[in-house]
């Protein structure tokens, strides 16, 4: 009779691993110990939060009020598309300069990647407190923040989109004498674009709810209104506005869907 030997279930760990798995678990323990809520904590706050809901209800329906929210949320749609249609053109060439295998800079090219890099790193917030800083408060630091970040999200997405396009048409072009800019608009581009067109999906959704953020900083937007909102202590328009933001956002996401779906 022969004896059937089972496949392992995991992988074998060596030494070095187990204690890198220790330390990651004890790091874990440590900082849950540090940051985690308590129970007690929780048990707190819980009549806390009941309290400030009770207080939001009934969300205000007045008609001025509900002008100046839609006013507002047109705002933020605007800074969001805005932002993400200037972010995408800018987006294009730098992806291509950034692009390993298809940039003309050779080595060069990876300034424009660490660019990117950057732009991706910082977080929406503090570029918008620079923008404000700079050209002063209201919509054009959101747009501004916008179209940054959308370079640094589209940027790194359209150079991976163009490292991965086919390169035996990019090779059967070049063998015929056609420029680097020739291959990219003949044979990169078309390639890529399927992939280039979702990430520019995604970053207009994501751009619709950064812009809403963006107004706690005073870079324009309905996210002003609510930072006003609570300021004062008008609990019954901050849940209107809550409100407004969870339809703009569903909103976005089912067109933003269906035009994903078509393109697929």
């Amino acid at each position: 009779m022969v004896e059937r030997v089972l496949p392992r279930r995991t992988a074998n760990l060596s030494a070095g691993g187990f204690a890198i798995a220790v330390a990651v678990g004890a790091l874990i323990i440590v900082s849950a110990g540090d940051v985690a809520p308590s129970v007690q904590r929780l048990a707190d706050g819980f009549p806390r939060l009941a309290n400030l809901v009770d207080r939001m209800m009934p969300p205000n329906t007045d008609a001025e009020f509900l002008t100046r929210v839609f006013w507002r949320i047109l705002e933020t749609f605007q800074i969001a598309l805005v932002g993400t249609a200037i972010g995408l053109i800018i987006s294009l060439p730098i992806a291509w300069l950034a692009a390993r295998g298809v940039t003309p800079l050779g080595v060069f090219g990876y300034a424009f990647k660490a660019l990117v890099s950057l732009f991706r790193t910082v977080p929406d917030l503090v570029w918008a407190l620079l923008f404000v800083a700079a050209v002063g408060l209201g919509a054009v630091a959101g747009t501004l923040t916008i179209i940054v970040d959308t370079i640094g999200f589209c940027g790194r997405f359209f150079a991976e989109a163009m490292e991965d396009a086919d390169k035996q048409s990019q090779e059967a072009l070049a063998a015929h004498g056609a420029s680097r800019f020739s291959i990219l608009c003949s044979a990169v581009i078309p390639d890529a674009m399927p992939s280039m067109i979702n990430t520019g999906l995604f970053a207009l959704e994501m751009a619709v709810r950064s812009s809403v953020v963006l107004g706690l900083v005073g870079a324009g937007g309905i996210g002003q209104e609510l930072k006003v909102a609570f300021d004062l202590f008008q609990y019954q328009n901050a849940s209107a506005i809550i409100l407004a933001i969870f339809i703009i956002v569903l909103v976005m996401e089912f067109v933003t869907d269906r035009l994903r779906a078509l393109i697929q």
